[in-house]
């Protein structure tokens, strides 16, 4: 069964990668602070924990902005030349 992925909601699309690129970013965020707390004093990077805290904020930004105009330009192009063709199966016939 073939299906058309026609229109993705921009705004929706956004929230939703706002969400997982906020827990991504604070995973690294996290992963960088452990890391780089086991560093000699001296081999550590100058990260300040103002910043490690405010990245994972400012990739979700970036997310909401950009996941959406990325949607709006995808649904200009479904428009003109049709959207992403998908084929779909049932779980026993795979």
């Amino acid at each position: 069964m073939s299906k058309r992925i026609a229109r993705i909601a921009p705004w929706q699309a956004g929230k939703l990668f706002a969400v997982i690129y906020f827990g991504i970013s604070l995973f690294f965020v996290i992963l960088i602070a452990v890391f780089s707390g086991l560093l000699p004093s001296g081999a550590r990077p100058h990260l300040g924990m103002v910043s490690l805290l405010v990245l994972p904020f400012l990739y979700a930004l970036a997310g909401l902005i950009f996941v959406p105009l990325g949607c709006w330009v995808y649904n200009v192009a479904a428009g003109l030349v049709g959207g992403l063709e998908i084929s779909l199966t049932d779980e026993g016939n795979a």
